[in-house]
């Protein structure tokens, strides 16, 4: 564990430095979460409610954090839990297939000014498109560059299944762009 890390977790375990402990907490992680967080649900906006959520469960959990984990690891956790939480309300809210349809193709159309830009917008479509547990595999590998060992503890899935789950994924993602791209 980093100095750092064990500095937050004493300043947030008495109860007269929690504060500052807190704000050490926020600085060190604000915007890896955040990064986390807005690779899943794309809106930025939606990402900075949602890391607010993060910290406002860490900050009433802490009670809960073993010291048998990172810190980050457990705030991973609960990152990826809160934007879980936000896709499924989205899903519920969402009129039809058609709309989303509608708004990947104009997505494509707006990002698709040169080549790279046209791939990127590829490359975050064919991303959306997979399954749950492939897209959160992918983003935390891919972006994040977490080992196995971390991304097994933050998501509770075994390591065979964490690398396949990212095969898969890498798969599906080259597949999408080889038959999207049109030069």
């Amino acid at each position: 564990m980093k100095i750092k890390d064990a500095e937050i977790i004493a300043l947030m375990q008495n109860p007269r430095t929690l504060e500052k402990g807190i704000r050490l907490l926020m600085d060190a992680y604000q915007s890896r979460l955040y990064w986390h967080i807005r690779r899943i649900l794309v809106d930025g906006d939606l990402a900075q409610d949602t890391l607010q959520e993060t910290f406002i469960k860490a900050y009433q959990n802490f009670h809960q954090f073993k010291n048998d984990s990172q810190l980050y690891t457990w705030l991973y956790r609960i990152a990826t839990n809160e934007a879980l939480q936000q896709i499924n309300k989205l899903k519920k809210m969402q009129k039809t297939d058609e709309d989303a349809e509608y708004y990947m193709q104009n997505l494509v159309a707006d990002n698709s000014e040169s080549d790279a830009e046209e791939i990127q917008a590829l490359l975050q479509n064919a991303i959306q498109s997979l399954p749950e547990k492939q897209k959160l595999v992918f983003m935390m590998r891919y972006y994040d560059d977490l080992p196995y060992e971390e991304i097994s503890k933050i998501v509770d899935m075994s390591v065979g299944t964490l690398k396949t789950n990212y095969h898969y994924a890498k798969q599906k993602i080259e597949e999408y762009i080889k038959q999207n791209y049109e030069k």
